[in-house]
């Protein structure tokens, strides 16, 4: 019976995707415009990798179709995105030309088990931990980047930098040595995109000025501006599969595919987010990381560059009606049609006109609203941005990716240490519960139950060490803390904790914990062993609010009064042989 185990795992997969009763030809229609924004989306991308145009079309089909069959976002189109392909050819610029394809196919293929590995590891949640303001610096740097890399290639100019803010600023101040033909081209280009996005033929906007500059370029013989087919032979028909060259890899096909990787995740999740599934459920990230990955190691079996959600894309496939990942799907074919019966004519193309592409989608995706929401949220805010934006603009992609990522850690671990709060529970007459701003100083001879808000992991800690009030001087202060809520605590909280608790104890005091998972009171144990550790009693959450911490009052409040010893009230785990050890302490301390 296990042979066919894979069949129903297939049927199962099929009934998950199969296109509903009656709407796969309306799909196929509202994968047209999609497929054919997507061929110059597709070339262009393929020229900030620096490879052959006709890899980015590879990619353009074959993501399409493998990333429509498996990610849980029925609306997303998983193709060639600018931050994406910027980081791809970061990492393979330094390659020998001759080997550079060969290390991209290998890349994009590590990258694409990387996102495997990562959505079977239930990583998906892990994007949100990625920094708005750190996002759009990065991004914003992105469009950037590409914008000023193209520069070169709208005026034809050959610039020797190894950043595209050099190369920029080597063709701006050389306006001598500008192909006045290749920046006719380019304008022209530039003008008709702008035009055409405001009518309603925009979805096909790209195409026209490909088309449109091709033609000219023929008619008028200008030999000096550069065609697609001056960077290699344009293949016609289908990709032929390929195996990836193991022997290629080195620490930059590594680097790169771990920057990508993270790259295509955060963004995917972004389009995941923006465009919902039918019926607004909320798409699995980890089913979409394992879908990603699965198109991007097809991509690198079809030679392709690497793939992501985009969210371009998207945008175009839902404007046109996709309802949903059908639509997706076919544009992928179409694709596949235009390399069967255009491959040739794809090599007329100007690669000024590709460059124009490029220049008016990286400037249309620079969000200023976004920017100014960052900013105006405060410093930290505008020193991630900042910090994100300028590591884009100035090292590799990979290393500003690994910046970004450090910033996240940061800022999370910053926030959730100035978050934390400490207030005091005051219980009143008629039986409700009161919070105050908690003392500096700790009163003796009193019971002072605290309340703690915020994360007690890492800095957070700390700021729980700074934030407790100061035990000096208090004879025979007891201190009851709530922690509500926690199931786990991190050494550096155990460890303030009992030096908190021998503070306490240095003057006769004692700490009470209340509220914790019953779990985590039962690692209290083994963290500190509170049979010798006496300064410290735990009680674990009950499932009415309140009533652990009260149970921790009143003990206190016992302890205060007729002196019982902690010890004596061990950590409550729940029913059974333990709550008969529970009474029989309760006897003791009658009997005391």
């Amino acid at each position: 019976m296990s042979g066919f185990r894979p069949l129903r795992a297939a049927r199962a997969w099929w009934q998950g995707v199969r296109p509903a009763r009656g709407t796969f030809w309306s799909s196929a229609s509202a994968g047209v415009p999609g497929a054919v924004g997507g061929v110059p989306d597709g070339m262009a991308a393929a020229t900030l990798v620096g490879v052959n145009p006709i890899h980015g079309l590879y990619a353009t089909a074959v993501g399409r179709i493998a990333g429509g069959l498996t990610v849980d976002s029925q609306r997303m189109i998983v193709t060639t995105t600018g931050a994406a392909a910027l980081a791809a050819g970061s990492a393979v610029g330094a390659v020998d030309p001759d080997d550079r394809l060969g290390a991209l196919v290998l890349m994009t293929t590590l990258a694409g088990v990387l996102m495997v590995l990562a959505g079977a590891a239930r990583l998906g949640r892990l994007t949100g931990f990625v920094s708005h303001s750190v996002m759009t610096g990065f991004l914003t740097g992105v469009a950037v980047n590409i914008l000023l890399g193209q520069l070169a290639a709208l005026t034809g100019v050959h610039p020797t930098s190894p950043v595209a803010v050099g190369d920029a600023y080597q063709v701006i101040t050389s306006p001598g040595t500008w192909d006045l033909p290749t920046v006719v081209v380019g304008a022209s280009a530039v003008l008709l995109l702008l035009l055409l996005a405001r009518t309603r033929i925009a979805p096909f906007a790209a195409v026209v000025a490909l088309v449109v500059t091709a033609v000219g370029v023929w008619a008028l013989q200008a030999g000096s501006v550069e065609l697609v087919a001056d960077s290699g032979a344009i293949p016609v028909g289908l990709p032929a599969p390929a195996v990836p060259q193991l022997g290629l890899i080195s620490t930059d096909v590594v680097v790169g595919a771990l920057a990508v990787a993270a790259i295509v995740l955060v963004q995917g999740a972004g389009v995941a987010e923006s465009v919902p599934n039918p019926g607004g459920r909320r798409a699995d990230s980890d089913r979409n990381f394992v879908g990603q990955g699965v198109a991007n190691i097809a991509v690198g079996v079809f030679r392709g560059i690497p793939v992501g959600g985009s969210v371009g894309q998207t945008a175009v496939a839902t404007a046109a009606g996709a309802r949903d990942r059908w639509a997706g799907i076919m544009s992928g074919v179409w694709v596949l049609v235009v390399l069967v019966a255009l491959s040739g004519p794809v090599g007329a193309v100007p690669s000024a006109t590709l460059a124009a592409v490029l220049v008016v989608a990286s400037a249309g995706s620079i969000r200023l609203s976004a920017m100014a929401t960052a900013w105006r949220t405060g410093n930290q805010s505008q020193i991630a941005m900042a910090t994100t934006f300028l590591a884009t603009l100035l090292l590799p992609v990979a290393a500003a990716v690994g910046i970004g990522a450090a910033l996240s850690i940061l800022l999370q671990a910053n926030r959730e240490s100035q978050d934390l709060r400490i207030v005091r529970l005051v219980r009143q007459d008629d039986g409700r519960v009161r919070e105050e701003p908690a003392p500096r100083r700790l009163p003796g001879r009193e019971v002072t139950v605290l309340d703690v808000h915020g994360s007690l992991f890492y800095a957070g800690a700390r700021s729980l060490e700074a934030a407790l009030p100061d035990p000096s001087g208090a004879r025979e202060a007891v201190v009851v803390l709530r922690l509500r809520g926690r199931a786990s605590l991190g050494a550096t909280a155990f460890t303030v904790l009992a030096a908190y608790a021998d503070r306490l104890g240095a003057d006769g005091g004692r700490l009470f914990v209340s509220g914790v998972d019953p779990a985590l009171a039962d690692l209290f144990r083994h963290v500190i062993d509170l049979r010798e550790h006496e300064r410290i009693a735990v009680f674990p959450a009950r499932p009415v609010i309140g009533e652990s911490t009260a149970e921790a009052r009143r003990h206190a409040e016992a302890w205060l009064v007729h002196g019982v010893e902690t010890q004596e009230i061990p950590v409550v785990r729940g029913p059974g042989p333990l709550r008969r050890l529970w009474s029989r302490a309760r006897r003791g301390m009658r009997r005391d």
